[in-house]
């Protein structure tokens, strides 16, 4: 039990390290937190810096989900890594270091379900790249992937904590994408265009 309280909350604190904020402040000077829509995701440090910066935090993301999952996987089995999972993108969507804000984890995310749930995760993968090429909002793609999380776990039958932990993943990315809902019900949200830098 100790173990698992131990993994949940060293979870929580290497998904509250942001990838955008370290990356952007040593290698670009910049606190991404005050430009753009002030998130410090991979989509705001691509509308302000450019592709190779945004690359670099997305892959960050990615790797705390994967990594943390993986480790869990490894260190108690299939409840533990569905813990981790909940914990380190809660850390990267609240985090401590950030006075409990942070980015809207997808990237995080789609690390951490690649390991739990790897055939689910690369059809999302693949909608939401879809979605974002053809309506140029990457929020859309966002949240297109976080509905079908859970209705996808199910329809491949995935035991009921998967399921769960799925609907809970898909409901977190969904509250942090609620401002962008709005902008999109709206027809005021921003489309993805590239900044060359």
């Amino acid at each position: 039990m100790l173990k698992t309280i131990i993994f949940i909350v060293v979870s929580y604190l290497i998904g509250s390290v942001s990838s955008a904020s370290v990356i952007c402040n040593k290698f670009y000077s910049t606190d991404i937190r005050k430009y753009g829509s002030g998130n410090p995701g991979s989509t705001n440090v691509l509308r302000v810096l450019g592709p190779k910066p945004a690359a670099m935090v997305f892959a960050a993301d990615f790797a705390k989900g994967f990594v943390m999952v993986l480790l869990g996987k490894l260190v108690g089995g299939e409840s533990l890594a569905l813990l981790s999972a909940i914990a380190v993108v809660i850390g990267h969507d609240w985090s401590i270091f950030l006075g409990f804000k942070g980015g809207k984890g997808i990237a995080t995310s789609f690390g951490a379900i690649l390991v739990l749930t790897p055939k689910v995760a690369l059809i999302l993968f693949v909608i939401g790249v879809v979605v974002i090429a053809l309506s140029r909002y990457v929020s859309l793609g966002s949240v297109t992937a976080a509905v079908l999380y859970p209705i996808l776990v199910t329809a491949f039958d995935y035991p009921l904590n998967y399921i769960m932990t799925g609907l809970v993943l898909g409901l977190i990315a969904i509250y942090r994408h609620k401002e962008n809902i709005k902008r999109l019900m709206a027809g005021k949200e921003n489309k993805l265009v590239l900044k060359k830098r």
